[in-house]
């Protein structure tokens, strides 16, 4: 996609599963297939590390981590054993759709039921998701739980953004624990008077709503987008960490043809109720051609597609009036998804801190996500009448919204948190920032959106 012509706010150029999850850093033990040098400036190549193990904050071997970790693995214990049944019942429920389905169940719906399925799935049974390190029970840190600063230096584009809208109101999508509303509403106070999370899981929704009690005159909560017949969206949309767990189709190349790969029961029942199986397919990746010899792929390529993530990018579209849109996640441009070493895709798993790529292993335990094309979802945006603010690194937005200001004078604690939004081999280099908008008209309209002041990559995409 060619990079818009104007890059002001004014005029720049199926929702199933929603939950923010902010990963930092690279973590162990993680391959993705992909060799050195081929991620975007980082000279990683994985693209992998999208979260990272923590320390517990007491000294190992003092009073207080000894108190902590006996406490910690009591509580672990005890959410082990409700998780462990929980997820048996997952999996049988699954195992029982794809008898119903024929045998096979394509990855996207597998994935869907493993993450959101009502009461079992892994967003829906209230689990402890977010902490610091796995002794708390949790699978990954966010941004805004690792260092405040994230939603203090995002306030910034936020209120200019709504100036330039002539609106009053914020919107975000899979609001995870409810810290970077928190860190808005402080930040913004009496400029926003409503402050909209859309949230499908109840139990995310209940601590968000202990979080924000603070706030809850301004706090509103929706399962669902807004109906036909109610008003459109007037104002700002973020979207922290939402895209990369929505459902996607998994493509395998076998060396003569693409075949879609899905899930069938495992009968030889060994470590896994489940294996993947194959079959043929018209869908092909983004510019591959209907020929895969004449393609840039090798042979045995195992790579995602992401039709849920753009058809939300559309819905959200055409529910805009007018406002802006943030999406801060992990991924790439296409030409570098679709790289001829990126032969392992991008599918990962993630666990008490830790990351692996076997997502038919201990379904219903752990979350499962994969990277982001930005060509694709900026081209959806453009479809659908969307303008594109800009594109870049997290390290580069936060940056430019101001986040050197406000380490002014920080403690070291503060300082180690905020470095890790923005080093390249942490969250600043894999994880971007794409803005959107929409009929911005406004006397306070600015020539462009300031997070993407420097280092604007739309031309890439």
């Amino acid at each position: 996609m060619s990079k818009p012509e104007t890059q002001s706010l004014s005029a720049g150029p199926g929702f199933s599963g929603l939950r923010a999850r902010a990963k930092s850093g690279v973590e162990t033990g993680v391959e993705t297939g992909v060799d050195s040098g081929v991620d975007s400036g980082t000279g990683s190549g994985t693209g992998s590390g999208a979260r990272r193990e923590t320390q517990a904050a007491a000294a190992p071997g003092s009073a207080a981590s000894a108190s902590t970790d006996t406490s910690a693995a009591k509580s672990a214990a005890t959410l082990a054993a409700a998780s462990s049944a929980t997820s048996r019942r997952l999996q049988q429920h699954l195992l029982s759709r794809i008898d119903a389905a024929g045998g096979w169940l394509a990855f996207d719906e597998f994935m869907a039921m493993a993450l959101y399925e009502p009461g079992l799935g892994y967003y829906a049974r209230g689990d402890r998701l977010f902490g610091l390190g796995p002794q708390s029970g949790s699978d990954f840190v966010t941004a805004p739980e690792l260092s405040p600063l994230f939603g203090a230096v995002l306030a910034r584009q936020v209120a200019q953004a709504l100036d330039a809208a002539g609106a009053d109101e914020v919107w975000e999508f899979g609001a995870g624990s409810g810290a970077l509303a928190q860190q808005l509403l402080q930040a913004l106070g009496p400029r926003v008077k409503r402050y909209t999370i859309v949230e499908v899981s109840a139990a995310l929704q209940a601590q968000q709503a202990r979080r924000l009690q603070a706030w809850a005159s301004q706090v509103r909560w929706l399962e669902h987008w807004p109906h036909a017949q109610e008003p459109g969206i007037t104002g700002v949309v973020l979207g922290n960490e939402v895209l990369d767990a929505m459902p996607v189709k998994l493509l395998h190349l076998d060396g003569h043809s693409w075949q879609e790969r899905g899930v069938g029961r495992n009968r030889s029942a060994t470590d896994s109720a489940f294996e993947w199986q194959d079959r043929p397919t018209m869908l092909r990746p983004p510019g591959q051609p209907d020929d895969p010899l004449q393609g840039t792929l090798p042979g045995g390529t195992v790579t995602e597609i992401h039709p849920q993530a753009e058809a939300f990018v559309r819905t959200l579209a055409s529910q805009l009036q007018r406002g802006a849109i943030f999406l801060i996640d992990y991924g790439f441009p296409e030409h570098e998804y679709y790289h001829p070493q990126r032969m392992g895709g991008t599918l990962m798993c993630h666990r008490l801190h830790r990351s692996d790529s076997e997502p038919l292993h201990d379904v219903g335990d752990k979350d499962i996500t994969a990277h982001l094309n930005f060509s694709s979802l900026a081209l959806s945006a453009q479809d659908a009448g969307l303008q594109v603010l800009g594109y870049t690194s997290q390290a580069h937005f936060l940056i430019n919204c101001g986040l050197l200001d406000l380490l002014q004078g920080a403690d070291p604690r503060t300082l180690a948190h905020a470095q890790k939004l923005v080093t390249e081999h942490e969250m600043g280099e894999l994880f971007k920032v794409l803005g959107l908008a929409r009929g911005l008209q406004s006397p306070h309209t600015l020539s462009a959106a300031m997070g993407f002041a420097v280092g604007d990559r739309s031309h890439t995409l």
